[in-house]
């Protein structure tokens, strides 16, 4: 897709070098758009950063670990400001050693776990969430396949909005259809390097799965009680950041 190619206002915005590019709003009709977006890594073409700068994103918080942006760092954007607010994944290397598909699932549900576990990893949720509350400007979040890291935040931030689990999920196995090609594409390489036989162990680190959401929330209610008591109490976010995050959300 050429820049020419993207439509503003009520269109879905697409980008060809981020294809997991996406209006949090394009979850809900209820939300406003144009506010908040998420997205895999910014490795851009240059119509498509430009197609950044159009939209008038000040704010870019990138969620990777140190070893991610150091590999790939973000294309800059111009008029956008960039925070690093860093929240491990999966330790490099970890895949290579996964002996099969169901240690791969088992591996990203830790991963989830200590989204609400680690004290690193909340504070940069509550990073991001208080600057979508706070900020009278577009902004935008993402890690590296906007899948995980992502997902998460963004299923927060649909949550305060009032948006019913049930949309939260589909947006959420989004990421799926947004990013086939690139899937399979990282998929072909492994099957190159290390062997057809690795494909079934690397793919569930490569989708998104309802059990990781729901080890998440399963893991917020057994720590917090409930989601809204992570939010409040393990993210440290007061009623009136809640009230202005569904306010900037909500149309």
């Amino acid at each position: 897709m050429s820049h020419d190619d993207v439509q503003f206002g009520e269109e879905m915005i697409r980008l060809a070098s981020a294809d997991n590019f996406r209006d949090v709003a394009d979850a809900d009709a209820g939300l406003r758009r144009g506010v908040v977006y998420r997205s895999n890594e910014l490795q851009l073409l240059d119509e498509d950063a430009a197609t950044l700068a159009d939209l008038g994103i000040a704010a870019i918080y990138d969620l990777r670990d140190d070893y991610e942006v150091e590999a790939h760092p973000d294309i800059e954007i111009p008029g956008a400001t960039w925070t690093h607010a860093e929240i491990k994944g999966i330790p490099p290397g970890t895949g290579a050693e996964l002996p099969d598909a169901e240690a791969a699932r088992a591996a990203i549900i830790g991963v989830y776990r200590r989204f609400v576990t680690d004290p690193d990893a909340r504070t940069s949720f509550a990073t991001v969430l208080r600057a979508v509350a706070t900020s009278s400007a577009p902004m935008l979040f993402h890690c590296t396949a906007g899948k995980d890291r992502t997902g998460w935040a963004a299923a927060l931030m649909l949550h305060v909005a009032g948006v019913e689990r049930g949309v939260v999920e589909t947006d959420y196995l989004e990421t799926n259809n947004r990013s086939a090609g690139t899937r399979e594409k990282y998929l072909g390489l492994v099957a190159e390097h290390l062997g057809p036989d690795r494909v079934a162990t690397f793919e569930p680190t490569m989708v998104a799965d309802l059990s990781y959401l729901d080890a998440a929330y399963t893991t917020a209610d057994a720590e917090y009680g409930s989601l809204d008591g992570y939010l409040r109490d393990g993210l440290g976010l007061d009623d009136d950041i809640l009230a202005a995050l569904r306010s900037r959300l909500r149309a």
